[in-house]
């Protein structure tokens, strides 16, 4: 599964405003950012986001994914807060 692909299919499942795909080999590393998850645990936001996913984690064309969800009010303080570091 290609970095694209993976975005649409995030993008058509949840109402994200913003999804970021890195991969290094199998492993995967997606950022996505939301309204789909104000009010929700980080435990819920991250299942919300395997959901559409399983299926390809399952037939390992996904090893491994790392997933950070954000808000979007708490992208925005965090992507300031990169900016100062």
């Amino acid at each position: 599964m290609d970095l694209n692909q993976i975005k649409t299919l995030l993008n058509e499942q949840l109402d994200l405003s913003e999804v970021i795909v890195k991969s290094d080999g199998s492993h995967f590393h997606i950022t996505a950012v939301g309204a789909c998850f104000d009010g929700l645990s980080r435990v819920k936001q991250q299942q919300l986001v395997y959901k559409p996913l399983l299926a390809n984690i399952s037939d390992g064309s996904m090893h491994a994914v790392s997933i950070k969800t954000y808000t979007p009010a708490a992208w925005e303080k965090d992507k300031k807060l990169q900016l100062l570091s």
